[in-house]
Formats: C-alpha cells, sequence, structure tokens
C-alpha cells in the first residue's frame, strides 16, 4: 500500500490517519505534482495529491480513497452505517475540505511555505485576512462539537477537521482556547489516539527528510 504526496497535505494526511487508525501500514512516497514522476503519474492522472496505490487498485482524491479503505477494511468503522450520522460524518468531512482548508491556506502558504520552502517573501495582510474569515467555520465548530468527537462516534469527519487544524499550525496558527474551548478540548482529544500519533510520526520524519534535518 502507498500514498503518494507529502503529509503537510491535510488531504494527503486524512488518508495516512486512516491508513493508521484501519491498523494498517503504507509507504508514504514523497510526490511532486509539478514534477510528477511516472509511478505518481500513473496513480494520479491530473497529478493531485494524495495519490493511492493498493496492489493493481490505484485511485487519487482523499474521499474517494477513503470510501475505498471504508469498504475494503471496514473495522473500526470511520463512517456510521445509519444515515443520519454517515451523513453528518460526511458533512464534517466537506467543512474541513471545502471551508476550513480553503479559508486558511493563505496561512500556510504566507508564513511557510513560501519564506521556508520556495524562499521569498510571504504576504501577512493575506495571512491575517484567512485567520480572521477563519472565525465563521470554527465559531460553527464550536457551536456542535461534543464532549467526545463532533458527533457520536470518533468518525472520519473528526479526521479531516483535525487534518486542517494541523496543517494550519505549521503557519505557526493554532485553536485559542480562549474562543474555541470546546473544539480545542476535542483537538487534544484527537492527538491522543494512537492512529493520529503513528500517523504524526511518520509526517514528522518525512517534513525533517524534505528539509534536510
Amino acid at each position: 500500500m502507498k500514498i503518494y504526496g507529502f503529509p503537510l497535505s491535510p488531504f494527503v494526511r486524512k488518508v495516512l490517519v486512516t491508513v493508521k487508525e484501519k491498523g494498517l501500514d503504507a509507504e508514504v512516497v514523497p510526490s511532486n505534482p509539478s514534477h510528477p514522476d511516472p509511478e505518481f503519474a500513473a496513480a494520479s492522472p491530473f497529478h493531485k495529491i494524495p495519490a493511492f496505490r493498493d496492489g493493481d487498485f490505484t485511485m487519487a482524491d482523499s474521499t474517494a480513497i477513503v470510501t475505498y479503505l471504508e469498504a475494503k477494511y471496514p473495522q473500526p468503522a470511520l463512517l456510521p452505517t445509519a444515515p443520519e450520522p454517515r451523513a453528518r460524518a460526511i458533512w464534517f468531512e466537506e467543512v474541513a475540505d471545502t471551508i476550513c482548508v480553503p479559508t486558511g491556506a493563505p496561512i500556510v502558504l504566507n508564513r511557510f511555505l513560501r519564506p521556508n520552502i520556495f524562499g521569498v517573501d510571504g504576504d501577512e495582510a493575506a495571512a491575517v485576512a484567512a485567520e480572521q474569515a477563519l472565525k465563521r467555520p470554527l465559531d460553527y465548530l464550536e457551536q456542535v462539537v461534543s464532549d467526545g468527537w463532533l458527533d457520536e462516534d470518533f468518525t472520519i469527519g473528526d479526521i479531516a477537521v483535525a487534518c486542517a487544524v494541523r496543517s494550519l499550525g505549521y503557519g505557526g496558527w493554532n485553536l485559542d482556547p480562549q474562543t474555541h474551548p470546546r473544539l480545542t478540548a476535542w483537538y487534544g482529544r484527537v492527538q491522543q489516539r494512537e492512529g493520529w500519533q503513528a500517523a504524526a510520526e511518520i509526517e514528522k520524519a518525512t517534513l525533517a527528510a524534505a528539509m534536510g534535518g
């Protein structure tokens, strides 16, 4: 099993955490969409990350990959079977992927990627504007999060939102326990999970190797 991409991406991380939550092993193959090698390109025809290989099966897009993993390796379940909680799990995944990630992307781009990877100055005004825009989805999540998970059980929704939060951390942004105490406590619970910790160790090692540290 191989995951192509870079764990700094919340979408790559989502797949890696899912793999680890299910007690599986996967090799993370660092892949650059701008300079795709043939193996990566074969798994991702549009050169998007993550891409994935399990034997002869290949797939790109994190949601499609997670759907495959859930169907082939159903235990422990990350998508509930009952209609309402299943819909909510996918809803929270979408809140992360289509709202939180694009809204917060300027924080990571301008405070981490541009100065540390691309070697150019970041746009601090854009990062500050992104912080302000993040308040709306964060306020929503603060209202709905329970004393356990985003819904009754730990699901792909929790993984996706937590992956977005972790990526924002590379830009020096963190949840504020004063303004979002319930969400901050929830993120702390996610970080204690064995699957999350296993994925975080791989991410740390991959980043250190890429940056020569």
